[in-house]
C-alpha cells in the first residue's frame, strides 16, 4: 500500500504541473521524496519489502474500530502479511512504469525484490503444496504463490497466502519485463496460459475471486513492457523501445502497427493506423532519439508514415 501511495503522489504531482498548480506539485514532490526514502530505509529487508505491523495504543482509537482485527491478543493481530514476500508488493511500481512516472523506490531494490519473488514464491510443481483456501492452480502446474515466508511467519497469516491468482502473477511478471528480467517474466506468463489452455480451464476466464475477474486484464501491459510503448494524451508524444521488429499498439483512441528497423545510425519507424485517430506531435525511441512534427498532426485510419530518427538530431 505504501508504494501504491507513492505512485499516487507522483501521478498527482504530474497532474498538478499540467494544471500549473505549483504549490500542490511541490507538496506532492516533498511527500514523495520523504516517503520513498522512508520505504527503502524501513521496509526493505535486503531482499524484498516487508509489512511492518505497527499496532496503535488501545487508548488512541475507539474500541468499536478494533472489531475484526481477528485476535484475542491485541498486540498481535491475525490476518497480517508480516515478513512475508508478497507477490504483488511492487504493483504500484508496475503501474508507475506503465504510466511513465519513473521509479518510486530505489531501482536496485526493485530488481532485487522481483528476483526474490521468483526465488521464494515460484513453484514449478504444486503437487506437494498445501493450500488452506481456494484452489486456482494445483497438481503439476507451475505458479507464483500469493506470499512466501522464508524468514518467519505469523501464527495466523492473511487467509489466502497459499493461493494463486493470475492478476497478481501478471503484476509481478510484467514488473520483471520492465526490469529486463525477460526470461523469468515470460516464464510466469507462459505458466498462466498453460493452466488456462482450453482443456483444463477456459482460456477466456482466468478465475480468481470470481469468474471473468477483471484483474487478469493487466496481462495487456506485457505488450507495453516488451515494446516500450507509451502515449501521452497531454504532450501527444508516442514512444517505443529501441527494439527492431513489428508490433501492435493501441492508445485508447486508435490502434495499429509499428515497424522499427536499423539503417546505419538511423532508426526507421513505420507507423500504421488501422483504426481510429491518432494525435501526434512527436515520436521517440526511448534512449535513442526523437522525431518532432512541425505541428500536431492527426493520423486517421489507413494512414502510414515513415519517421527517420537520428540520435544526433
Amino acid at each position: 500500500m505504501t508504494i501504491w501511495y507513492l505512485g499516487a503522489l507522483r501521478a498527482m504531482e504530474e497532474m498538478s504541473l499540467y494544471m500549473k498548480d505549483k504549490e500542490m506539485a511541490s507538496r506532492c514532490r516533498k511527500l514523495f521524496l520523504s516517503g520513498s526514502k522512508w520505504t527503502d530505509e524501513n521496509l526493505f529487508n535486503g531482499e524484498y519489502y516487508i509489512h511492518k505491523i505497527i499496532v496503535p495504543e488501545k487508548e488512541s482509537i475507539p474500541v468499536e474500530q478494533l472489531v475484526g482485527m481477528g485476535s484475542s491478543d491485541y498486540g498481535n493481530p491475525d490476518y497480517q502479511l508480516g515478513e512475508g514476500c508478497l507477490v504483488d508488493q511492487l504493483v504500484g511500481q508496475y503501474l508507475a512504469h506503465v504510466c511513465g512516472l519513473g521509479y518510486l523506490v530505489k531501482k536496485e531494490n526493485v530488481a532485487k525484490t522481483l528476483q526474490s519473488i521468483m526465488k521464494y514464491n515460484y513453484k514449478s510443481d504444486l503437487t506437494d503444496h498445501f493450500n488452506c483456501f481456494r484452489s486456482y492452480a494445483l497438481g503439476n502446474e507451475a505458479a507464483l504463490l500469493m506470499a512466501a515466508y522464508p524468514k518467519s511467519r505469523p501464527v495466523n497469516p492473511f487467509p489466502y497466502f497459499t493461493e494463486v491468482m493470475t492478476g497478481f502473477e501478471y503484476a509481478a511478471a510484467i514488473g520483471m519485463l520492465y526490469e529486463g528480467q525477460t526470461t523469468d517474466g515470460l516464464k510466469c506468463i507462459s505458466n498462466i496460459r498453460d493452466r488456462y489452455d482450453g482443456r483444463k480451464r477456459s482460456p477466456f476466464d482466468e478465475a480468481e475471486c470470481g469468474h471473468h475477474y477483471g484483474r487478469a486484464m493487466d496481462s495487456w501491459s506485457a505488450i507495453l513492457a516488451l515494446t516500450g510503448f507509451h502515449y501521452s494524451g497531454v504532450t501527444k508524444e508516442l514512444k517505443f523501445g529501441d527494439i527492431s521488429g513489428k508490433y501492435f499498439w493501441s492508445d485508447g483512441y486508435a490502434y495499429g502497427t509499428v515497424e522499427i528497423s536499423k539503417s546505419g545510425e538511423d532508426r526507421l519507424l513505420t507507423l500504421n493506423v488501422l483504426n481510429g485517430k491518432l494525435d501526434l506531435s512527436k515520436i521517440s525511441i526511448t534512449g535513442y532519439g526523437t522525431a518532432s512534427l512541425k505541428k500536431m498532426t492527426t493520423f486517421s485510419e489507413g494512414s502510414k508514415e515513415v519517421f527517420k530518427i537520428n540520435p544526433k538530431l
